[in-house]
């Protein structure tokens, strides 16, 4: 599947500003990410927006009532999409389908919002941690549900959730299983806001068009010193930044900025 296919496991909407609005869209079974339309569209989407500089900003959301329930339980039968029966075979499976989402949102420079509108349980909270903004519904809920089913974190949540709420906050996620009201996960920091069920797309727009605004190159590789920095020395991220620095000086929009500084104007940011 490429993006911009008809897709009506994944419906998009990009705006003149250029953010682009992927919603999943299987309410009736929760919205799980592990399902190989939503994978297969939301992948590709993904792809396409990183690829596209006029595409500033990604928010993610869900239709229904549920942002993502994870895994689809039917799948994790045996012989089933996920556990094909083997641990072999199971191994890949995850490989190949949902282990595709943790390294290319990692991979990503577009920044992303998750609009969490409803529950976010197991991959589906994860998939909320691999985003770089979090903005959740009151009614939004969260779980690192994985041991309730007897299983593990399979697609990197024992990697991003120690990262999001700290150590001893995750471990607790885990190893109980249980469900975070959205004031709860405001709280322990894995959203930044909460707000009324119908200002949650509003609000994500907001922040959005803040971010859209901005330089989109200068944008993207703030994104990556960020994300480089969480893995790598302060003496690694001064010399990737020295390097992204001397390429942001030649932009035409660094150019634009200092102008409308110096004239006293707004600036008008091209991507160029």
């Amino acid at each position: 599947m490429t993006a911009g296919e008809a897709s009506d496991a994944v419906l998009r909407e990009l705006s003149e500003e250029g953010i682009l609005t992927l919603t999943l869209n299987l309410p009736d079974l929760h919205n799980p990410v592990s399902d190989k339309a939503i994978l297969a569209a939301l992948v590709a989407e993904m792809e396409a927006a990183d690829a596209d500089i006029d595409v500033r900003v990604v928010i993610l959301t869900g239709a229904g009532k549920s942002f993502s329930s994870g895994g689809n339980i039917h799948s994790m039968k045996p012989g089933g999409d996920i556990n094909r029966g083997t641990a072999p075979l199971t191994r890949r499976g995850y490989k190949d389908g949902i282990q595709q989402l943790p390294l290319l949102f990692e991979a990503l420079e577009v920044p992303v919002i998750a609009a969490v509108n409803g529950a976010a349980i197991g991959a589906g909270c994860d998939l909320t941690l691999m985003c770089d903004i979090r903005i959740a519904s009151e009614h939004a809920r969260f779980s690192e549900s994985f041991v309730n089913l007897g299983i593990v974190p399979g697609d990197g949540g024992a990697w991003l959730l120690p990262r999001i709420v700290g150590f001893a906050r995750a471990t607790e996620m885990a190893f109980t299983g249980e469900m975070l009201n959205a004031q709860a996960a405001l709280e322990c920091g894995l959203v930044s806001r909460v707000v009324p069920a119908d200002q949650l797309l509003e609000t994500a727009m907001e922040i959005a068009r803040k971010i859209a605004a901005k330089p989109p190159h200068a944008i993207r590789m703030t994104k990556r010193l960020l994300r480089e920095a969480c893995q790598t020395s302060l003496k690694n991220i001064l010399e990737t930044s020295a390097a992204f620095q001397a390429i942001a000086h030649t932009t035409a929009d660094h150019e634009e900025a200092v102008a409308a500084f110096l004239e006293k104007r707004n600036p008008v940011f091209t991507g160029k």
